[in-house]
Order: structure tokens, then sequence, then C-alpha cells
């Protein structure tokens, strides 16, 4: 009887130990696994918000503000000031243009691209979400999975045939600042692929994926390019690159009630340069328009290029004022002079003749 009782008191000893144990040790002991779990999912954003407070970038645009202007350009990577995003093609060392970087970025997740729709307009919202391995295999690039990572070879990379981009940028003005800004918020690299390896028929352009420039911009600050063919010092960043706006497009679509690209309404390529520049002009003559006076390029106002202007406005003066020195009177100017003289005398005796006298009189002395 005295043991049954000890197995009893030690049951119940142990039981209220069970359910003494704190409530937040238990959870936490409960979802171990699920925590692992959520560690695994939030790496990849903690990397990247990581990136974003070591590389700040330039201010993101305002949602209030008062004027803006949404432009669609197209960059051709052929041109010189476009070069810089294009070469060096294939990797070298730890250069690398801008569609391998962010094709890796892509890959492992760092930055989510969107479906580029058929009407050409970005969407950033989790529905039109571009998965990798639906990219891949739209565009056929090889590539292999091993333990459920997708693995892409350098060779695979089409970073060759990636010729063009279409970039979104707005025109800002900001109130708060008193600034008119420029701003790149999308980009978008294009695929420029023929019908197959042995036609002869021109590339046609593939859009790829939209990406959302905020995003990618912690990122393109560590991606550092030469910006010039005399100094190849690779003294800039991707994002300086697209912050000081260096790059050279033409437009081919503006935000608009109707939803139209230039080419709907532009027949031939005379008009659709005139809307171009028309576009262009806009754009100038609203920021003239707000400050009041003409638009005058900072770069222009050093001390040397002042001291140019002050002395080409010394030596302006100095030439119009010995420009002006009178001539040494001949004898026909003399002749002349005394002509004028003579007839302005005998105009003064008629019209003497012609006025009466005038009578004075004089008080006489008493």
């Amino acid at each position: 009887m005295k043991r049954t009782l000890i197995i009893i008191a030690v049951t119940l000893l142990t039981g209220s130990m069970t359910f003494a144990q704190p409530a937040k040790r238990r959870t936490t002991s409960n979802a171990a696994g699920t925590t692992a779990t959520a560690k695994t999912t939030t790496a990849v954003k903690q990397t990247s918000d990581r990136a974003a407070l070591q590389f700040p970038t330039s201010a993101t645009m305002p949602e209030d503000v008062v004027w803006k202007r949404d432009i669609y350009r197209q960059l051709d990577l052929t041109k010189d000031k476009n070069a810089p995003l294009y070469y060096p093609v294939e990797p070298m060392g730890k250069q690398v243009n801008l569609f391998t970087y962010l094709f890796r970025l892509v890959q492992t997740g760092r930055v989510t691209a969107y479906i580029y729709k058929l009407d050409g307009n970005e969407s950033f919202e989790e529905k039109d979400k571009l998965g990798v391995k639906e990219f891949l295999e739209r565009y056929n690039i090889y590539f292999e999975e091993n333990d459920g990572k997708i693995v892409v070879a350098d060779a695979d990379v089409p970073a060759a045939e990636v010729t063009r981009y279409y970039i979104k940028e707005s025109v800002y003005l900001d109130q708060r600042t008193g600034t008119f800004s420029t701003k790149v918020t999308a980009l978008c690299p294009i695929l420029m692929r023929g019908a197959d390896e042995f036609s002869t028929d021109a590339a046609q352009p593939f859009p790829l994926f939209w990406l959302k420039y905020d995003d990618a911009a912690p990122w393109l600050a560590k991606l550092p390019m030469m910006g010039s063919n005399l100094n190849n010092v690779m003294n800039m960043t991707a994002d300086d690159y697209f912050t000081m706006n260096r790059y050279d497009g033409k437009i081919y679509k503006t935000n608009n009630l109707q939803g139209k690209v230039l080419q709907n309404y532009c027949e031939t390529d005379s008009a659709m340069k005139k809307e171009q520049d028309k576009i262009e002009k806009q754009i100038v003559d609203f920021e003239e328009g707000v400050w009041g006076h003409e638009v005058v390029d900072s770069t222009k106002l050093d001390s040397i290029a002042l001291a140019e202007k002050a002395n080409a406005k010394t030596r302006k003066k100095s030439t119009s004022v010995w420009g002006k020195r009178t001539k040494t009177p001949t004898s026909n100017t003399s002749a002349s002079t005394s002509k004028n003289t003579t007839a302005a005398t005998k105009k003064e005796k008629s019209a003497d003749a012609a006025t009466p006298p005038r009578v004075s009189a004089r008080r006489q002395r008493r």
C-alpha cells in the first residue's frame, strides 16, 4: 500500500512539472522547425535590406508631386554612350555587363522579375511576378537543377544577344525641395534573336521582363563601370550611370490618355522624329517656364568658364568703342558744314523779318 502511494505521488509530481513549463518555452520548442523555415525564406530579403543600407541610393520620387511626365525610351547598346551597359560581353574576372548582373540577381531571387505584357505596360503586382524556371523555359535558356537549385553556366547566359533596353523614366517637379528631376523607375532587357541560327532575317526583339529600379538600385551601386574611352578607370557604378542620366535613348512612348505609342500615330520616320523632338522640347519649355529663365548647365558655371565669359565681354566692349571713333573732317565735310550754317542764318533772318519789333517803354525820372 505504501509503495502504491509513492508511485501515485511521483506520477502527480511529474505531471505538475510538465504543466508548469512556461508557455513561451513550450511554443518555442514546438515551433523549432517553423522558425528554421522562416529563416531560410527571409534570408534573401535580409541580404537585400543589408545591401540597401550599405549602399543608399537617390531619394525616391514622392507620390504627391505637382507635375510629372512618364517617358519610355529605347536604349541601343551599340551606341557609344550606352556601351558601358554592354561590355564586357563575357565575364572577365569580376567585370560583367549589366544583363549578366541582372540575370544573376533574378536567378538567385535577390531581385524580382515581372512579366512583360503585350501592351508594354509594366505591372509590379504580386500576380505579375515571373518565376525563374518559367522565364528560362520560355526563352530556351539551358539550365540544370541540383538539389532544387537552378544552375546556369556563364556560357549559357544570352548576354551577347541583349543589345537593347527599355527604360521608363519620370520627369517630375518636387514642390517640397523645389527641384526638377529625372528618375529611372523601371528596366526591361530586350533579347535580339532571329528566327533560327541559319536565318538571314533581321533579329527580332523579345522583351524579357520588367524590373523595378528601386529593387535593383542597391545592387547596381555595387557594379563598377568604366564611363569613358579616355579614362579606363572604373570610377562609376551602374546606379551612378542611371542616376546621372548618362544614357542616350529615343522616346517610343509616353503615358497618355489613349495609351498609344508613337508608332500608332506617326506613320513615317520623319513624323516620328518630329514627335520625339516635340516631346523633348515640351519638357525643356516646362522647366524654363517654372523657373522663369533659361536653364543653365551647372557644369558651365565654374571659375574658368566665368573668367572666359568676362574676358569675352571686355573684348567686345573695347571693339565697339574703337569702332565709334570719328573720322578727320575733309574739305567736302567743311563745305557741307558751311552750307548748313548759311542756310540756318538765312532762316533766322527771315523769321526776324516776319516778327514785329518789340517796343520797350522807359519811365521818366521826375
